[in-house]
């Protein structure tokens, strides 16, 4: 950063802090983005999507197509930009101060956004080993509890976050690989329910379920946004986000098809644990269901243990250059603090609020407000790498491959677009809420920064 040359006490760790701090290298950055997009969502999605029918299925196709493009484009910016904040980082180097800090800030929603929804989707699986949903104040434990303990791991340190993910990640393939291998042996086509059950248009239930279906792959940024605590990474990664991507694509379209065709649809519909249901159909008893359960919330564990570091590295990439409040950039043991202890805070007031409003759709408003808010760095990055293309910036485009990331950064930009089309008018309503409230906080920060630049003082990070 531009500011680490004036303030390097703040970058060095205290000597003591050494033991829990470590880079990653490639298989633990693969599995941080591996282990975010793999989360909770596609434990609960299939469930999800069931109302729109076997369309759903087209939608996740097309999807995977959008999510490789922007894998391929964040690979392409973090190699010409390879430092913490991913789209941060991108969108201020294109275009300023303020389109960096709408990224952080977008970006830092769907974060804490995204635990409260990964919390909602682990309790469902919880519930299928305690009978946790038929007590409120039990429900909201169990939800505060799955946010907690990932929080109290990134306290803890980096080495202890890569070690937890890589763990996580591998725990999480048993009962994905059981349903999306194994369930195609016991696939039945009279499962599968009707191509499109609703009304209006096919083209529009392909936009509504992939609007849902997106939050299944959040995470593709993952490596870019921790840039600067992987090595190498430059060529890491890029490498470590288009390889991440595409394991959790072939895993996803797998396991989803294996759902649907081993759970009859209108059972899927209802259901909140639907591969505990395709493994219990599979092998009879419960016995199954009940360890796939166990092992799903390991899975979104690991989900919100990554989760829970991105979420504080973008505002702290942000508060560096003084766009977020200075308590951003408290760091210990290689993870920002302070934005850590803020992200869980919220989180936990997000969730209590929603179960508290009524548990019905929780899962699903929370899904389609951070596929709004996603959306916005997402559009900025692909904007940002169009800028590059297109002004020329030696430094910053291979001429050789001019045509073929001007090809994938429109690709990305359209379906960006797509996604937020597909959101629909109450979770673009409810975003854009969320995102206007930052607009008062870039206003008090530029005048602090303006202020302190008028007067002859150097601001600092975070000032």
């Amino acid at each position: 950063m531009s500011t680490a040359t004036t303030t390097p006490q703040r970058d060095a760790a205290p000597p003591e802090d050494t033991r829990h701090t470590r880079r990653f290298g490639l298989p633990v950055a693969t599995a941080l983005v591996m282990g975010n997009i793999i989360g909770g969502g596609i434990f609960l999605l299939p469930a999800s999507v069931a109302p729109y029918g076997t369309v759903s299925l087209v939608s996740f196709g097309i999807l995977t197509l959008g999510a490789i493009a922007l894998a391929l484009v964040f690979g392409r910016l973090a190699h010409r930009l390879p430092r913490t904040g991913g789209p941060y980082v991108y969108a201020r180097a294109a275009f300023g101060d303020f389109a960096g800090f709408l990224a952080a800030w977008s970006y830092w929603i769907t974060a804490w956004v995204s635990n409260a929804a990964l919390a909602v989707a682990a309790v469902g699986y919880l519930d299928v080993l305690v009978p946790v949903h038929a007590s409120k104040p039990a429900t909201i434990a169990a939800a505060l509890a799955f946010q907690w303990l990932p929080a109290l791991a990134n306290l803890a340190g980096t080495r202890y976050v890569g070690a937890v993910q890589l763990v996580a990640t591998v725990l999480k393939f048993v009962p994905l690989l059981l349903v999306a291998v194994g369930g195609l042996f016991f696939f039945d086509s009279a499962n599968l329910g009707p191509f499109h059950p609703g009304g209006g248009s096919a083209l529009g239930a392909v936009s509504a379920s992939a609007a849902i279906l997106l939050f299944s792959y959040l995470g593709v940024e993952s490596a870019a946004v921790s840039a600067g605590e992987v090595r190498d990474p430059r060529r890491n990664v890029g490498r470590a986000t288009v390889l991440g991507t595409l394991g959790a694509a072939a895993v996803y379209l797998l396991g989803t098809l294996s759902v649907f065709g081993t759970v009859a649809h209108d059972r899927l519909v209802t259901s909140t644990a639907p591969f505990s249901d395709a493994v219990n159909a599979m092998f009879g008893g419960s016995w199954g269901g009940a360890a796939v359960a166990c092992m799903a919330m390991v899975s979104m564990l690991g989900a919100l243990n990554g989760w829970t570091l991105l979420s504080a590295q973008a505002p702290y990439a942000a508060a560096r250059d003084g766009l977020f409040p200075k308590v951003f950039t408290v760091k210990r043991r290689g993870v920002p603090t302070a934005g850590v202890l803020v992200t869980v805070v919220l989180a936990s007031l997000l969730t209590v609020y929603n179960y508290t409003a009524g548990t019905k759709g929780v899962f699903e408003m929370l899904v389609l407000v951070t596929t709004f808010t996603a959306t916005v760095p997402y559009l900025l990055s692909t904007a940002a790498q169009i800028h590059f293309l297109l002004s020329g910036q030696s430094e910053k485009v291979s001429r050789a491959r001019l045509a073929r990331d001007g090809l994938l950064a429109t690709a990305a930009l359209g379906f960006s677009f797509w996604l937020v089309a597909g959101s629909g008018y109450a979770a673009v309503y409810q975003g854009v809420l969320f995102l206007f409230a930052g607009v008062p906080v870039y206003a008090w920060r530029a005048a602090r920064r303006q202020r302190a630049a008028a007067q002859g003082v150097n601001p600092g990070p975070g000032a």
